[in-house]
């Protein structure tokens, strides 16, 4: 699978030189770009008294670089939480790549990259999705934002695009039944170079307003002391025209050993933007979400402990984008867990932007 990786990359910079008069045309440029959030979160547990914080959850500052229209360079340096000291906050190198853009048919690019798997983990700026803070379903089964060290090709052929993408292993000691995947990413911090994990997406296009698709990746896992094979396979449909939104997403990670057998988990959002109804230029959009998530769906031991960490969630809220690239959000939701039917109640409230 390397040897192919690398063929393909010799054939892509052999090609690049047959256009070198193309780039006499072309005049080099740099692209700086980003996106931040601030939230407030009220949390009442049971009968517990609230928490609640004020957050500004990400700051993230985006550059590139074209060289020519084919070969450019892209990056995303995200600081989360306003703030680093003694393993409070964060400060992460998310996106760091060399691109190769030969047509819309066929593409390459290397470096520090995010996987295409489901709707959020690649396009995860505040406008794009509903609520305050991103769908339970892409914290505990998709982990977003997952990036570390990869390469992918892609393309799109009549309306189908594709990505096939080799990326860094998990560690598997860190698989949790409260969390999954999501402690074992290695976030692109020396990696273990043995094994990789393999991943392929597919969407379809060709529908105006819609994209549908799903994806399959393999992982042969290992850490200091297991080694576990990981399969996730996920199926994610958006359909936004007329006024509608609506969003599905459903995902499923196998473990081959170890007491966590699998994880499994799917949202629905559905929203309608109101504002041509009161003649407002401001988008403004109810929705709705339910979810129902369980990190430990399956496990060796069976009983309560496929119950612990199963919960189901309604939401309701309302976005307010009084431009494209800027949105104001308010959201409820209640969670109840499976094994006692113990209700967690949230109240967010945020801004976010987008440039």
């Amino acid at each position: 699978m390397i040897k192919i990786f690398f063929t393909v990359l010799i054939t892509i910079i052999f090609s690049s030189k047959l256009l070198a008069q193309e780039y006499d045309f072309f005049e080099p440029k740099a692209t700086i770009g980003g996106y931040g959030e601030l939230h407030y979160n009220n949390e009442k547990v049971g009968d517990s008294p609230s928490k609640s914080i004020w957050d500004f959850h990400r700051f993230v500052l985006f550059f590139g670089y074209s060289w020519t229209e084919q070969w450019s360079f892209k990056s995303e340096i995200e600081l989360e939480h306003n703030f680093v000291k003694n393993g409070q906050g964060e400060l992460e190198l998310e996106q760091a790549y060399v691109n190769y853009h030969h047509s819309d048919l066929f593409g390459f690019n290397a470096g520090i990259i995010i996987p295409s798997i489901g709707l959020i983990n690649e396009f995860h700026e505040p406008p794009l999705f509903f609520g305050t803070e991103r769908p339970v379903y892409h914290n505990l089964i998709i982990p977003t934002t997952w990036f570390g060290s990869g390469a992918s090709i892609y393309g799109n052929y009549k309306g189908f695009d594709y990505r096939f993408t080799l990326f860094e292993t998990l560690n598997s000691d860190k698989f949790s039944l409260s969390e999954a995947i999501r402690p074992a990413r290695m976030k692109g911090f020396k990696p273990d170079a043995s094994r990789f994990l393999y991943s392929v997406k597919l969407d379809y296009l060709n529908i105006p307003g819609l994209k549908m698709g799903s994806s399959f990746s393999f992982n042969n896992a290992k850490g200091d002391s297991t080694k576990i094979d990981v399969t996730i396979y996920e199926f994610h449909a958006k359909y936004e025209a007329n006024n509608i939104t609506a969003v599905f997403e459903f995902g499923n990670i196998n473990y081959s050993s170890g007491e966590l057998k699998s994880s499994r988990g799917f949202y629905f959002d559905l929203g309608y933007n109101v504002s041509s109804l009161i003649n407002s230029k401001t988008r403004i959009t109810p929705f709705a979400r339910y979810s129902d998530i369980n990190t430990a769906a399956k496990t060796l031991s069976g009983g309560d402990s496929e119950k612990l960490f199963h919960f189901s969630e309604w939401m309701v809220g309302i976005d307010i984008k009084p431009i494209d690239q800027v949105v104001f959000k308010i959201d409820y939701s209640e969670r109840v867990r499976k094994l006692d039917d113990r209700k967690t109640k949230f109240i967010n409230l945020g801004i976010g932007y987008m440039f």
